[in-house]
């Protein structure tokens, strides 16, 4: 038998768990992954493990502590303001939760959190994965939902 040469290299094993729907938010199976890359163009990038991307394109709130602890940084993917991002390099991901209401929001084992809210005019931010889950926040504060077995607008 095998091992996967990557196990001790630092890399996550995933039992792959598909994403959860709650009657207002779809919970991310992301927990325990860390981010692998950052990269920005018109938007703020972040690769985590292996299989998810989370592509932010509107201005997103990044704080850590507490929410009431410290005041938030706003990043703002479309003119390349996102230093602070850095700072996710490496960091393990405790929860990824994205709101029927179009709101994205990430919690680090940093104590960092992000949050991108919707835009009334464009898709604010885009969550890709493994079985071809696609979460979208689209335009106005709804979320569309994608997966391998279908579509499902929440």
């Amino acid at each position: 038998m095998a091992l996967d040469p990557r196990i001790g290299q630092g890399a996550v094993v995933s039992t792959e768990e598909s994403p959860v729907e709650h009657d207002d938010r779809w919970v991310l199976s992301l927990r325990g992954m860390s981010v692998t890359k950052i990269s920005v163009d018109f938007r703020l990038v972040l690769v985590v493990g292996s299989d998810w991307e989370i592509a932010l394109e509107a201005p997103v709130r990044l704080s850590y502590g507490t929410v009431h602890a410290s005041p938030s940084v706003l990043l703002n993917p479309q003119s390349q303001d996102v230093a602070a991002a850095l700072a996710l390099f490496g960091a393990s991901v405790l929860s990824v939760v994205a709101f029927k209401s179009g709101t994205l929001r990430l919690v680090f084992d940093t104590g960092h959190h992000l949050t991108c809210s919707s835009d009334p005019s464009f898709e604010a931010w885009q969550v890709t994965g493994p079985a071809q889950w696609r979460f979208v926040s689209l335009p106005g504060g709804d979320l569309g939902v994608w997966s391998g077995s279908g579509t499902s607008e929440s």
